[in-house]
């Protein structure tokens, strides 16, 4: 049996149980949980965003409380105890390697043994006189209830999609109604995903261009700096065009643009983006250089913006589990490939004299 530690930043005290004392938590959030919040959503220290595993006490809970359960990224177990005002409950975290519900089912870390492991690790039975637990309908694709019940005793109730919905599910008897169990995937929920996604190319393309600065310096025999400026300018412009597409423009952009599949909505942005790059650049098309250049990264945007716009199909309500790795088969392929080709006409274009 363990318990998590008293000594969690957001710990405000304890709950003496029969097996020992439980942390207690508030349902109001400090300067510090917003902080860090904010923090993962930007991907500043985003996998280290955790709590400890096990039970905690929401209020001052006795054994006929409610026990829900969630996972241990923080951010996932703050919005649980800010959506219950007031209430005394039992919150059981689950060790998911700091993944949120959704992710963390499908990969299975938020699994029917993990749950089952950690109701005995908690001696849940020894703290409450019920044996009901409700868990998030997101953790419905990695939990059996039915093997729950019988490895355990306990009985799952799944709960609504959102947590500010809950207050309103456990005052209705625990019976949810067809909206709390509709995922919507809003404008405002798509932009929420932005800058994790923007931060991670970022950080990769920060390495990149001051690498193609430098190939495009020590490129044509002669002419340095100026080769540098010309080529290099051109493809950092080039590179964060793609960035731009893939990580930003396509979960905004996501219900109207063409295709079903991801790589697809990304290919379609980076096409257009490279024509406008053309437009803009048109007057290198008179040298052949030039022309070398321009489609090298006709090759490379849409590659790259087409991989980025497919990370975000692990949040979307548009795929399946299937579905994305249906599309992983066959896109993932094409993106190197177009990699490939487009990094060999770059070279050319930076070292045929």
């Amino acid at each position: 049996m363990s318990l998590p530690s008293l000594k969690q930043p957001f710990v405000i005290g304890s709950i003496q149980t029969p097996v020992g004392p439980v942390p207690q938590v508030s349902s109001s959030l400090v300067w510090a949980d917003r902080l860090g919040r904010y923090r993962a959503r930007w991907g500043i220290g985003r996998m280290h965003y955790t709590v400890e595993p096990g039970l905690y006490a929401l209020g001052k809970p006795d054994e006929e409380s409610p026990v829900l359960v969630t996972a241990n990224y923080k951010m996932s177990f703050d919005k649980l105890r800010e959506a219950l005002p007031g209430r005394d409950m039992w919150i059981l975290v689950l060790d998911t390697k700091g993944i949120n519900v959704w992710c963390a089912s499908g990969k299975g870390t938020f699994g029917t043994m993990e749950l089952v492991g950690r109701i005995k690790s908690s001696a849940l039975s020894q703290i409450v006189s019920h044996r009901e637990l409700i868990l998030p309908q997101l953790s419905g694709p990695g939990v059996a209830a039915h093997h729950v019940k019988k490895l355990s005793g306990f009985k799952v109730i799944y709960g609504p999609i959102r947590a500010t919905d809950l207050p309103t599910f456990l005052e209705g008897g625990l019976k949810a109604t067809p909206e709390m169990r509709l995922k919507t995937f809003t404008t405002l929920e798509r932009i929420e995903l932005i800058p994790m996604e923007l931060v991670g190319a970022l950080k990769v393309g920060i390495i990149v261009i001051p690498i193609l600065f430098f190939l495009s310096y020590v490129g044509k025999s002669g002419e340095g700096w100026t080769n540098a400026l010309n080529h290099g300018y051109f493809s950092a412009l080039s590179l964060l065009t793609a960035i731009l597409a893939g990580a930003v423009l396509a979960p905004l952009l996501l219900p109207w643009l063409p295709g079903r599949a991801f790589f697809i909505k990304g290919l379609s942005l980076g096409f257009l983006f490279t024509a406008i790059l053309m437009a803009f650049f048109w007057n290198d098309w008179i040298t052949g250089i030039g022309r070398l250049e321009i489609l090298a990264w006709f090759f490379l945007i849409p590659a790259v913006s087409a991989y980025l716009a497919m990370n975000f199909t692990g949040a979307s309500t548009y795929t399946s589990l299937s579905g994305v790795r249906k599309e992983m088969r066959w896109a993932l392929p094409l993106e190197i490939v177009g990699g490939i080709v487009g990094l060999i006409l770059w070279f050319g274009s930076n070292y045929i004299a």
